[in-house]
């Protein structure tokens, strides 16, 4: 009888490990490609959350005003957000109908589907001083929503990365840029590397040495088929792309 317990329990214990090593998807600026969404918008992270992926991942921008909004460019609808007040952006509209969210707006969202991660990317923005105010602004709403364990942190901007660091050390944060070694990412206290898939062609030993340092690896944004099945084959952590559909396939 303990003989069989033994062996349920490793059983157990290489199933768990099994599944934890598998690649996982996260959906490039949520679930767009489908009917009535667009990219980064709250029907987006929906769409996320029904195709059952790991992630959906969004991006985020400071008004002049100091409000945190979901856009990817740094512009929208003429306007550069860093340079308008958030009365004149609020009204404006993605391309499915839906008004520009707040990061408020879709983290409210997100907390209702807590079975997706939300992979937040703080954009570089012009001056330190507007990259330590949203950096600040973003923790801050995340805790006070208690939301810690649900958001993951990404940016190509290193100050971001650092500020990150000091203000929610207890958080998944990943660099973006792709230029530096898993080690020294490490150095600098940060979780995981978030690179363009192509680098691992280059650097196909950065995945192991960032999981021989207990890191994670993402790649960004794989959409090609070939491209997916050949990292996978890396055993890198997660696949960011804007086929979730065609990549949860691969990773059965």
């Amino acid at each position: 009888m303990k003989t069989k317990k033994l062996f349920l329990a490793c059983a157990c214990a290489f199933f768990a490990l099994a599944a934890q090593a598998q690649t996982q998807v996260i959906a490039h600026r949520g679930f767009w490609k489908t009917e009535g969404s667009a990219q980064n918008s709250i029907t987006a992270l929906k769409k996320a959350a029904e195709a059952q992926v790991y992630g959906s991942e969004f991006d985020v921008q400071l008004t002049k005003d100091g409000i945190v909004v979901v856009n990817h460019d740094d512009t929208i609808g003429g306007y550069t957000i860093a340079e308008t007040d958030y009365a004149t952006l609020k009204d404006l509209k993605l391309k499915n109908g839906e008004t520009l969210p707040t990061l408020e707006d879709y983290l409210k969202a997100g907390k209702q589907l807590p079975d997706i991660q939300l992979i937040l990317e703080i954009k570089p923005h012009k001056t330190e001083a507007q990259e330590n105010r949203i950096s600040a602004d973003c923790v801050k709403m995340v805790k006070e929503m208690g939301m810690e364990k649900q958001v993951e942190y990404i940016s190509f901007s290193m100050h971001v990365c650092e500020q990150l660091v000091k203000l929610t050390p207890g958080s998944e944060i990943a660099y973006l840029k792709s230029d530096i070694a898993p080690k020294d990412i490490k150095a600098k206290g940060m979780t995981g590397i978030d690179y363009y898939y192509k680098v691992f062609d280059k650097h196909p030993e950065w995945v192991k040495e960032a999981h021989d340092l207990g890191m994670k690896v993402n790649a960004w944004t794989v959409d090609e088929t070939a491209d997916m099945q050949k990292l996978i084959d890396l055993k890198v952590d997660y696949l960011t792309t804007d086929q979730p559909l065609e990549a949860k396939e691969l990773v059965k």
